[in-house]
């Protein structure tokens, strides 16, 4: 799985942020990016199982952004440019001893796609490879395997097949990260602050499917946004590097449907399930009856098995997991609330 490259030299030269270098982020004003950006910020090298701020030092963050935010953090430095315009990256790796590459589209317009998540993914590891970034990591996702159902699986233990244009730009972007030596990091549902699909998307179809799905039983890939932030800030900062290669980056235990829908309900920000346990033919039909945004193919991705193994990275990464997604969505009632109007 693991490979060398820019990443691998970095891992025998000792190089990297924990000594006082810069970092250099895409997508930092994104859901996932914003995440990272915070954890850099408040020291993110510590790697503790808390959001909280630690001891380790905050190290200096260079930040890329189409539209440089209203209000900057003092602590980071702002650099305009686009990922699908080469031209503006240029210089943007110069003194870097780490990159982290998270930006990516993930809508339907295949050109789009094609424009960030491959040529943009090839642009920015030119930089990085051209200055000499001893740690780059990438953010890909688990959608590049399909449908499934998967249950347990390693990395590529099945070939990837994905079906949407954003996983099949993504998965193509890929390839240029790991030309270079990058961790490649494979989450699967993200939720938390920022989360504006897995919450809304799960509301709808339990709307749509009001009943237990096919025995409630099948296990999910999540993570929860802030835990990995602090996954990726320590790749960046922490004292030891991680072989590159692709690992797949969500939290270690998998999630039930049926505990993931209990837990939102619980926090009033979906309607309870009733009592009954459909099967999965009936649930499609159910699905097909009630007009919806969700197609079947996304019905699937929750309701039945898309579990990937990933005790691996945070292992290497030496980077407790947290709690875990459930627990975490206490804390991120907040933000769903403000965002869906749910009630509590």
């Amino acid at each position: 799985m693991n490979g060398e490259g820019i990443a691998g030299r970095g891992a025998t030269s000792g190089e990297g942020p924990g000594s006082g270098g810069t970092v250099v982020i895409t997508g930092a004003t994104g859901f996932i990016g914003g995440a990272v950006l915070a954890a850099l910020v408040r020291g993110g090298s510590t790697g503790d199982g808390g959001h909280g701020s630690g001891p380790g030092g905050v190290p200096r963050v260079r930040a890329l952004a189409r539209r440089i935010p209203a209000e900057p953090r003092d602590a980071v430095e702002w650099v305009r440019g686009d990922v699908s315009d080469p031209a503006s990256l240029r210089g943007l790796c110069e003194g870097a001893t780490a990159v982290l590459h998270l930006a990516s589209y993930v809508g339907s317009d295949e050109a789009l796609g094609e424009a960030v998540n491959v040529a943009g993914t090839r642009a920015v590891m030119a930089e990085a490879a051209r200055a000499g970034v001893p740690r780059v990591v990438h953010l890909s996702t688990a959608a590049v395997y399909g449908t499934g159902p998967h249950r347990g699986i390693t990395v590529d233990e099945v070939p990837p097949e994905p079906v949407s244009a954003a996983s099949r730009t993504r998965l193509a972007g890929e390839r240029y990260a790991r030309e270079v030596g990058a961790v490649v990091l494979r989450p699967g549902i993200v939720t938390g602050p920022g989360d504006r699909w897995v919450v809304t998307g799960l509301r709808e179809l339990v709307e749509r499917v009001p009943a237990t799905w096919d025995g409630g039983g099948a296990l999910l890939s999540v993570v929860d946004v802030g835990d990995l932030g602090r996954l990726v800030a320590r790749l960046a900062t922490g004292p030891r590097p991680v072989p590159s290669g692709v690992y797949h980056a969500s939290h270690p235990e998998p999630v039930r449907i049926a505990d993931l829908l209990g837990e939102l309900a619980a926090l009033g920000l979906l309607p309870p399930v009733r009592e009954e346990d459909w099967s999965y033919a009936a649930c499609l039909e159910a699905l097909r009856s009630t007009p919806g945004r969700a197609s079947e193919r996304q019905f699937a991705l929750v309701a039945r098995d898309h579990w990937y193994r990933s005790e691996e990275i945070w292992r290497l990464a030496d980077c407790p997991p947290g709690p875990g997604p459930l627990a975490r969505l206490a804390e991120a009632l907040g933000w769903y609330r403000r965002s869906s109007g749910a009630a509590g």
